[in-house]
């Protein structure tokens, strides 16, 4: 079974970001080739809909290949990152962030990806991600930034 990765907005942005692109770049093309399936949410394409021409575009080629899933914020994700609000994962300023954290929990993602360091892959924050996630009778949500998780001969 190919691992099912869902993926934030920052990694998509992140394609043409000097920092970060080596590692989006090998993510995305991992997807477009196969490898994975990438899971792209309501809450990604409606935040991208405001961004560059250019970051858009790469949303589209996702769109358009066979190795996505489209999913969408319903009454259990908002639920759930009401959850993470309340248990003080992530304020309630950065509710999308949470509903990332929700829409991934919830479709059982093999992992989230992400370069949000500040309100996602943040160790404190992942386990209190994933406090709430036990104690609402979910799974433990596995979170890490594209480098971490693109093949380890990707990584050398």
């Amino acid at each position: 079974m190919k691992p099912r990765v869902y993926i934030d907005t920052s990694v998509i942005g992140g394609y043409f970001d000097d920092e970060f692109s080596i590692w989006s770049k090998k993510l995305i093309g991992q997807i477009l080739t196969g490898e994975l399936i990438a899971l792209i949410s309501d809450i990604t394409i409606d935040e991208i809909s405001d961004a560059p021409m250019n970051v858009q575009s790469i949303l589209a080629q996702i769109l358009n290949s066979k190795n996505r899933e489209l999913l969408s914020a319903d009454d259990e994700c908002r639920e759930l990152a009401d959850a993470y609000i309340i248990e003080c994962a992530v304020s309630e300023k950065f509710y999308e962030d949470a509903l990332h954290i929700a829409l991934a929990t919830i479709h059982s993602a093999t992992v989230l990806t992400s370069w949000n360091f500040k309100h996602i892959v943040n160790l404190s924050r992942i386990r209190l991600y994933n406090s709430v996630n036990i104690k609402k009778g979910y799974s433990f949500v596995e979170i890490r930034s594209p480098r971490d998780i693109i093949k380890e001969e990707e990584n050398e």
